[in-house]
């Protein structure tokens, strides 16, 4: 401890002559900080005491004589002429740094960038909020007969999510955000396919049980991606949070993608009926694409996109998530 400009040491070690207690007192020139910073290794004790002032002493103790147990670490020796040289390099350093942030210009519009940021996924979080207790609240009340009218009383919400939605592939594209355009792209507008022209546009689609696994599934994802988002805006991190926002994807995410894929599976019979969408080309080929067939080729291109953002999710897990890299000694 340093009490008065003085450091007061005492503790008990073990050397040649068995057990002794070992003590000192040194009381320096120049004030230095109270606290000092202690290390204990195998080999020894490393006590660093910090200046209060950054200048060059005379010696280290008020008292003349240097201490007998006293000697100095030549390694770590610098005369008057090498203590004003380091001192210069770091003011150097310090008005080159000032130098360069000076130069980079300050974004004016920072604060309500922020403030946008933060609202979105507050907005997008509420309503994914809304449709999971929605959905629970049913499906405690009516058990599986929720299944079948879930389309009917969650689809507005989830319309006005997934829409909302579009606005994070412009935040990437205008650089608001620091995160990869191609993930963002393909489950937007995966979804938004799903959501508007599979199931929007088929009544026959609207009632089957596989529409409620879908929205469950999708809302419980953003349950934890939104305020984790959020949060990251204003600098807060809480770790239970981030451990889930790169965690639950792991059986979400899978299951999100099994749930689309039954519900292409389950329209291309309703399509390959009813021709909807089909395109007729004009003579002489006399050709009809059916959309049915297109719907086989997007649930090749559906595994493909699973593929694609679960590696992306995969890489991200292991940069928030992974071992720590120790610091070099």
């Amino acid at each position: 401890a340093i009490t008065d400009n003085v450091l007061h040491f005492k503790a008990r070690g073990h050397g040649a002559k068995g057990d002794n207690i070992y003590e000192f007192q040194i009381e320096f020139l120049e004030p230095v900080e109270p606290k000092p910073v202690c290390r204990v290794t195998q080999r020894q004790l490393n006590i660093t005491v910090q200046k209060k002032e950054s200048n060059w002493w005379e010696r280290l103790t008020k008292q003349e004589k240097r201490p007998l147990f006293l000697a100095p670490d030549f390694d770590r020796w610098l005369d008057e002429s090498d203590a004003e040289m380091e001192l210069k390099e770091k003011e150097e350093e310090k008005i080159n740094k000032m130098k360069i942030e000076s130069r980079v210009p300050k974004d004016p519009f920072r604060h309500l960038k922020k403030g946008y940021l933060i609202m979105y996924n507050l907005v997008q979080f509420l309503g994914f909020s809304w449709i999971f207790v929605n959905m629970t609240v049913r499906l405690f009340i009516l058990g599986k007969d929720s299944f079948y009218d879930t389309f009917h009383t969650i689809s507005d919400m989830m319309y006005f999510c997934q829409t909302l939605a579009l606005m994070e592939i412009m935040n990437s594209l205008i650089g608001l955000v620091r995160s990869p355009l191609i993930p963002a792209v393909l489950q937007i507008f995966g979804r938004n396919f799903i959501l508007f022209v599979v199931l929007g546009s088929l009544e026959e689609m609207q009632s089957k049980p596989v529409v409620f696994f879908l929205f469950y599934f999708w809302s419980i994802i953003e349950l934890f991606r939104y305020p984790y988002y959020m949060l990251s805006c204003i600098g807060i991190e809480w770790k239970p949070l981030t451990w889930l926002r790169y965690t639950a994807w792991i059986p979400l995410y899978p299951l999100g993608g099994l749930a689309e894929a039954v519900c292409i599976v389950q329209s291309i019979p309703i399509f390959s009926e009813t021709g909807k969408f089909s395109l007729g080309l004009p003579n002489p080929l006399n050709v009809t694409i059916q959309f049915s067939f297109l719907l086989q080729l997007y649930l090749i291109a559906l595994f493909l996109g699973v593929f694609v953002n679960f590696r992306h999710l995969y890489k991200q897990r292991k940069h928030h998530l992974g071992p720590k890299k120790r610091k070099m000694k």
